[in-house]
């Protein structure tokens, strides 16, 4: 059996190298916003992709690989805290952001992407209020 320390060891690592991911790409689309030359777009294009599919994602998958076992393996009697559904809530809701990530993405590449650089500075602001929520739901369990 997998050792619990190590499971919430990769948990932590990944989910750190996500929210990097989860904060730096939409402060990328602030600037690609902003940016009007060819060179410049196709720059942002790739930095974008790199950072999306070769980091966020794997991240991301790694992440809920790790917490699932550690949930399942080591700690199933939380799904009875109150705390820990909040939890899981504000996961799907970064799950669902990271989807949103990967469609601006996807307008971007393909010249249509249909908001400001200032709703992409009010949209990377997002990602800091969920890991706010969700590290203080860990570190003081409220509710139980």
């Amino acid at each position: 059996m997998i050792n619990m320390m190590l499971l919430k060891t990769l948990h932590i690592i990944f989910m750190t190298a996500w929210f990097a991911g989860l904060f730096y790409l939409p402060r990328l689309f602030v600037y690609h916003a902003m940016a009007d030359d060819k060179i410049s777009l196709n720059r942002f294009i790739i930095m974008e992709r790199k950072l999306l599919y070769g980091i966020m994602t794997p991240s991301a998958v790694f992440t809920l690989i790790f917490g699932f076992l550690l949930t399942f393996l080591y700690l199933p009697l939380y799904f009875e805290q109150t705390w820990f559904i909040l939890k899981i809530i504000l996961v799907i809701s970064l799950i669902i952001y990271h989807i949103w990530c990967v469609n601006l993405y996807k307008n971007f590449a393909k010249n249509k992407n249909k908001h400001s650089h200032i709703w992409y500075r009010w949209f990377n602001e997002v990602p800091v209020v969920m890991l706010v929520l969700i590290v203080s739901l860990v570190i003081y369990k409220p509710f139980i």
